[in-house]
């Protein structure tokens, strides 16, 4: 009989394996005795091994560096707490589309149901929020099954996935010839679909005779790197476009199709509406917010979102860049694609669009003190480059940010996504930094939001990667504080959402970072620049006044 005694491999080496073969090349963890053989395997396969504070770091971290890199995110945890703390960062991904692969660690199956340590149904937690959830039951399927998980998160509109692997399962080691471990660009087919021909042609068509047409470029824009089609697209036709999500900076600022401050009177106005890449969600008015008489298409890379909540007039399955691209050829050659008439409508909106910013010019400008969120937000802007990342973390203050900051090159804005998770910040920095570390990263959190998962500062630290961070202090949550002085008045608008006055700067340089705090906003800018020139991870700590609260805030109907 042969002897395979020589050629073993074990569960941890085989995951590796997978990991390697699907390109990752880090995967973010809190340590466990469940998992340390995926450790031992990424170090023969040179996948770095980045160690966090918290797993919903881990988690987090993962989601980001999805949507940075465009490759798939790893996260790896231990079971029970370990893997229910991963829970808020794989449910966020869920919601924001985020390809990511959580393995989580699981007693032995040789004590299946017995209690032992830290044994928890965690397939049967992970199901709703994830697009594939499974055990591995035998080390010999450890790689197939990476490799099955990663191809779910691929599958329709992108999103996790999850895997846990018993202790006696991933430490066993079986012959490497009865193993499956599938090959670097094997096992996954393109999912870029082009839609369906006729409904291009049917787009192309209502655009170029549209009078008034508006596109809102959402998130799978940049999950598609369609950025190029969609600029050829309003650039061709003439089409003024809105931007949300990772969809922001699609449009560099100044750009005369840039559209920002004017999207509800262009919804309400506009005869032709296309929503790409965005569901219908909380943050679309359900739909609602689309003018009854317009005609409304919506592209999507997901069968389901496309017509949910609101009825649509033409629906498009597809990857956004390439129906946007094939969409563009379909009109080029029609009567200029109607771009020529095009002109009163744009300075309709660029009209609309000059009025909202005067009626917030003065706060934009306000050498109050407190200082005021929007001279806040509005310094912060002015700092950024075209290679300046920009990260938001908060309620109202980052509310504040989504109105005023413009990233000035695709792929340059993060924020939790539809699940509103707080905390993400200092996870996404670490993700950001880590997969670009040419670019400047810039994050802007809530006092509250920071606090979630700050203490993961000290692990930028450790990995010495400097950002420039800003704390907008009100001492509150508040966009909480808001809408219960709404409901209930103000003599309890204090209840359960009022923090410390804590000095974020000086918890900054504790850990080894750069910290300032500002109370002038006079002080803003030159704060800003100390921190990049200092090279550190950085907090700048700016005092803003509570009693300010953005128009988004005071308009949420949960309030009402």
């Amino acid at each position: 009989m042969p002897d395979d005694t020589q050629d073993l491999i074990s569960g941890g080496h085989l995951v590796a394996k997978a990991l390697k073969a699907e390109g990752v090349d880090r995967i973010y963890t809190l340590c466990g005795g469940h998992i340390i053989d995926i450790y031992d395997g990424c170090v023969d396969e040179g996948i770095e091994v980045v160690d966090v504070r918290h797993e919903q770091v881990a988690a987090h971290a993962a989601d980001g560096y999805a949507r940075i890199t465009g490759k798939p995110g790893c996260a790896v945890v231990t079971a029970g707490p370990g893997t229910t703390d991963a829970v808020t960062g794989v449910a966020n991904a869920f919601r924001a589309e985020s390809p990511m692969l959580l393995i989580g660690g699981q007693g032995a199956l040789t004590q299946h149901k017995m209690g032992s340590l830290q044994d928890l149904p965690h397939v049967d937690m992970m199901n709703p929020i994830t697009k594939f959830a499974a055990t591995v039951p035998d080390t010999a399927r450890a790689a197939d099954m990476v490799s099955m998980a990663f191809r779910e998160c691929f599958h329709g509109a992108p999103g996790p996935s999850f895997l846990e692997i018993p202790r006696d399962v991933l430490d066993a080691k079986v012959p490497a010839s009865k193993a499956r471990v599938p090959q670097e660009g094997a096992y996954r087919a393109s999912t870029r679909s082009a839609g369906d021909p006729e409904a291009i042609e049917k787009l192309a068509d209502l655009l170029v005779h549209a009078e008034k047409p508006t596109i809102l470029l959402g998130s799978q824009v940049w999950t598609t790197r369609g950025t190029e089609s969609a600029i050829e697209l309003v650039r061709t036709l003439n089409i003024p476009a809105y931007m949300n999500g990772a969809g922001r900076g699609t449009l560099p600022p100044g750009d005369p199709h840039h559209f920002q401050l004017s999207r509800r009177y262009a919804f309400s106005h506009a005869d032709v509406i296309v929503i790409v890449g965005t569901p219908f969600d909380f943050r679309m008015g359900y739909g609602k917010r689309l003018s009854p008489d317009a005609t409304v298409v919506q592209i999507d890379l997901d069968y389901r979102t496309v017509g949910k909540n609101r009825d649509i007039d033409l629906g498009i399955v597809g990857d956004a860049g390439l129906v946007l691209k094939s969409v563009t050829e379909a009109a080029s050659g029609r009567v200029n694609g109607g771009a020529s008439r095009r002109k009163e409508w744009l300075d309709e909106l660029r009209a609309a669009e000059q009025t909202a910013l005067e009626k917030r010019l003065p706060s934009l400008k306000s050498d109050a003190s407190p200082i005021h969120p929007y001279r806040l937000v509005s310094e912060i802007n002015d700092f950024l480059t075209e290679d300046s990342l920009y990260i938001g973390d908060g309620g109202d203050i980052v509310t504040f940010s989504g109105q005023v900051v413009q990233p000035k090159s695709p792929g340059h804005w993060m924020d939790p996504g539809p699940l509103g998770t707080l905390g993400v910040g200092v996870p996404f920095v670490l993700a950001a930094k880590q997969a670009r570390p040419d670019k400047e990263v810039v994050a802007l959190f809530g006092d509250g939001a920071f606090s979630l998962t700050g203490w993961d500062f000290e692990t930028l630290v450790r990995y010495d990667l400097p950002f420039v961070g800003i704390v907008g202090n009100n001492s509150s949550m508040n966009q909480i504080r808001y809408g219960q002085a709404a409901k209930y008045g103000k003599e309890r608008e204090r209840i359960g959402n009022t923090l410390g006055d804590v000095r974020y700067d000086e918890f900054a340089r504790m850990l080894g970072g750069h910290g300032e705090e500002v109370r002038d906003p006079a002080d803003i800018g030159p704060a800003l620049r100390r921190a990049r020139e200092s090279g550190k991870p950085s907090l700048i700590n700016v005092w803003v006044d509570p009693d300010a609260y953005a128009p988004g805030t005071m308009n949420q109907t949960m309030y009402k």
